[in-house]
């Protein structure tokens, strides 16, 4: 095998299809296993709404000139590619399984058994299952095991939190990548891809919520001990925040989206009544002039109301009191001015911004929070199959999920370790 095949092999691409953009980052596994950013794309995506294709067209488009960015600027050619998927089609729940154990002592069988019994849940005819995350593992009634590989018992129970998507909604993004020319190694639910760029371990451990607020859609992952317990997904996001500055100044959406982002701020302080901001008008009519105080009171309340919905999440899945990390904000939205100020207030926890970490090589341009997802999927990757990407073995996928036989032992070489997240 030559030098440059070799290091094709040790290349990730993560591919995260949004509903203001697209974003690619190219990933190279170097041999003491860290991961160097090589090449980003960015793209304008116009067939997405609220993380659910209704332009196929646009959106190959879209990922064709991310894509071409990328590859450009890393100077290899992009094929396989981790995709993430998000949208209010997206659900989890937790499901439980119990088998007896063979042999009186826990094997690999064993385990493949006990995830195949709590992943049969009755689920609609139009979704599928994307994911079956191990929670924790109980052995004879003895809970908190995270690896029962080789223990003894009679009788092995586990927890998974169980994520399915609307099949419809994964055969478009399937679609619009082939149509794209890239085959998909995997599908990665966003919020569980970002969680592994903007999280430290002892966030996990602890519990944390993670808060990716995109542009159409709010994302959330609540991570307990390692694992996801709660995930969905909130449909409002910086685009509604836009369009309220649309509708209220009179102004056309493009002028609506650059005031936010150079004036915006999610906090109403008084102070401000003195920054003056001018707005163009719609149709030719005059600009008016009005100071970021106001614009703040028009900002504020959406902000307020989409972090309440993801507090009521919280509430409902009863986890509210275990999320002793606090929160982390990331997403393009997360930038905002003020933002981290009133979602501390209105969870009364603390809040900090996250943003991509544990990657070298294009840091400055990768460690951006609207990258966060692109990247997480990278180290999603190169964590779910630490070994194959090192020794540059290749992946071989049976589908969407990639659930070749390489993947199966790379995942139970994986348990061996004890990495469920």
């Amino acid at each position: 095998m030559s030098k440059e095949s070799a290091e094709q092999k040790n290349i990730i691409v993560g591919l995260d299809i949004g509903t203001t953009k697209v974003c690619v980052v190219v990933g190279q596994v170097k041999s003491d296993g860290s991961i160097n950013v090589i090449g980003i794309g960015k793209a304008e995506s116009r067939g997405i709404r609220k993380g659910i294709v209704v332009n196929i067209d646009q959106t190959v488009d879209a990922i064709r000139k991310a894509v071409n960015e990328a590859q450009l600027m890393a100077g290899v050619p992009i094929r396989d590619v981790y995709v993430s998927i998000a949208g209010a089609h997206t659900k989890g729940q937790n499901s439980r399984g119990v088998i007896a154990i063979k042999n009186k002592e826990v094997s690999l069988e064993d385990i493949d058994r006990v995830i195949e019994s709590a992943r049969a849940v009755d689920i609609s005819l139009d979704r599928q299952i994307v994911h079956v995350l191990p929670q924790e593992y109980v052995v004879d009634g003895q809970d908190s095991i995270k690896d029962p590989l080789g223990m003894s018992g009679v009788r092995l129970e586990i927890e998974v939190h169980i994520v399915t998507a609307s099949k419809t909604s994964v055969e478009n993004i399937v679609k619009s990548c082939n149509r794209a020319g890239l085959n998909i190694s995997s599908l990665v639910l966003s919020q569980l891809a970002t969680s592994h760029a903007v999280l430290a371990h002892d966030e996990r451990d602890l519990g944390v919520a993670v808060v990716d607020i995109g542009g159409g859609t709010t994302d959330v992952a609540i991570v307990i001990e390692g694992s996801p317990w709660h995930t969905c997904s909130i449909p409002f996001g910086g685009v509604n925040i836009t369009n309220d500055i649309a509708i209220a100044l009179k102004t056309p959406f493009k002028e609506a989206e650059r005031i936010k982002l150079d004036y915006g701020s999610a906090q109403v302080r008084p102070q401000d009544e003195n920054s003056i901001v001018e707005v163009p008008g719609v149709g030719g009519r005059d600009p008016k002039r009005l100071s970021r105080y106001v614009l703040s009171q028009i900002i504020n309340p959406r902000v307020v109301e989409i972090m309440g919905w993801v507090r009521k999440e919280l509430v409902s899945a009863g986890l509210e009191e275990r999320i002793t990390s606090g929160i982390v904000l990331t997403g393009g939205t997360s930038q905002m001015e003020g933002i981290g100020t009133e979602t501390a207030k209105v969870f009364g926890t603390e809040v900090r911004k996250g943003i991509p970490s544990r990657i070298g090589g294009l840091v400055d341009i990768a460690s951006a929070p609207e990258y966060s997802t692109a990247v997480g999927l990278v180290l999603y990757a190169a964590s779910e199959n630490p070994f194959l990407f090192q020794a540059g073995v290749e992946i071989h996928s049976d589908g969407p999920q990639g659930s070749g036989s390489m993947k199966k032992v790379a995942q139970k070489v994986q348990k061996l370790f004890g990495e469920f997240f």
